[in-house]
C-alpha cells in the first residue's frame, strides 16, 4: 500500500504502524493526507495480521493542525464539506474495533491535538506541547474540541478552546490527554513495546472491550451496565475466552485466533 503523505507497515508482532509523513510541513493535514490516513486506518482495521495500530509521525512535530494553504476561496458549504473531510480520521478511530495508540514526539496542535485525543491511548515524549491554537489566528477548533472535551471535561475544554494555550507533557498527562510520558530518546522503543504488549492480549477481548466502551459512553448509567453485561456474556461464549481460561489454569501462554 503506497501513499504520498503517510507510511504504512506491519511488524511480526501484530502491530500496524501508520506514520504521518509531511515532516517539513510539521505533518499538517491536507485533503490528501486526511484521505490517506483514513484509508490506512480502515485497511489496518480489515487486516487480520494487525491487532493494534500505532499512529506516529516523522520529523519534529506530531501534527500542527491543518495546512492553511487550503483555506482560501471556498463557500460556506465547501468549507463545511472540507472540514468534515479533515476530521474523518478522528471520527473513524472511535468506530474501529482495534485500538489505536498515538505516539507524540513534538507539537500536537489544533486538528493534531484532536487526532491525539481521538486515539484510544497516547504515549508521549517529555518534550511535547499540545493546544487548540486556531483561536490565535481568528479561527477555532470546534471539531477537535470534541475528543479533547471527552478527555479533560467541560470547563478545561472551554478554556483550551477559547485561550489557545499550549500544554506541556506533565499537564497533558494530569488532564487525561496522555497515558504515559517517557524520555524523548526512548519514545520510539517504548511506544512500540507498549503496542506489542497490548497485541499479546486476546484480539477478540480487546475489540469487544473497546467497542462496548464507546457504544455505552452516552447511555444512562443503568443502560450502560445492561449493555456491558450483554457484551461480556457474548464474549464468554467465544473460543478465545475458553482458551484464555484454559491456558491460565494450565499455566501456559494462550493461543489466540487471528481476527
Amino acid at each position: 500500500m503506497a501513499f504520498e503523505t503517510v507510511l504504512v507497515e506491519t511488524n511480526e508482532k501484530f502491530v500496524g504502524i501508520i506514520t504521518l509523513n509531511r515532516p517539513e510541513q510539521l505533518n499538517t493535514f491536507t485533503s490528501t493526507m486526511a484521505g490517506e490516513l483514513l484509508e490506512a486506518l480502515l485497511a489496518m482495521e480489515a487486516d487480520s495480521n494487525v491487532r493494534v495500530v500505532l499512529l506516529k509521525s516523522s520529523g519534529r512535530a506530531f501534527c500542527a493542525g491543518i495546512d492553511v494553504n487550503e483555506l482560501e476561496g471556498k463557500s460556506a458549504t465547501e468549507y463545511r464539506e472540507w472540514i468534515e473531510w479533515m476530521e474523518q480520521p478522528l471520527v473513524a478511530i472511535s468506530s474501529m474495533k482495534k485500538p489505536v495508540i498515538a505516539q507524540l514526539q513534538g507539537v500536537a496542535t489544533a486538528n493534531g491535538m484532536g487526532l491525539a485525543a481521538a486515539a484510544d491511548l497516547v504515549i508521549a515524549s517529555e518534550r511535547i506541547k499540545m493546544g487548540l491554537t486556531a483561536i490565535n489566528v481568528g479561527l477555532n477548533c470546534v471539531g477537535p474540541i470534541l475528543p479533547v472535551a471527552r478527555c479533560v471535561g467541560r470547563k478545561k475544554a472551554l478554556e483550551l478552546l477559547l485561550y489557545g494555550t499550549l500544554l506541556k507533557a506533565e499537564e497533558a498527562m494530569n488532564l487525561g490527554l496522555v497515558n504515559r510520558v517517557v524520555a524523548h530518546d526512548d519514545l520510539d522503543r517504548e511506544a512500540l513495546l507498549w503496542a506489542e504488549d497490548l497485541a499479546k492480549r486476546s484480539p477478540l477481548a480487546v475489540q469487544n472491550a473497546k467497542s462496548a466502551f464507546y457504544r455505552s459512553e452516552d447511555m444512562d448509567y443503568q443502560k450502560q451496565f445492561q449493555y456491558m453485561n450483554e457484551a461480556f456474556a457474548r464474549l464468554c461464549t467465544t473460543d478465545d475466552a475458553r482458551e484464555g481460561v484454559t491456558a491460565f489454569l494450565e499455566k501456559r501462554n494462550p493461543e489466540w485466533k487471528l481476527r
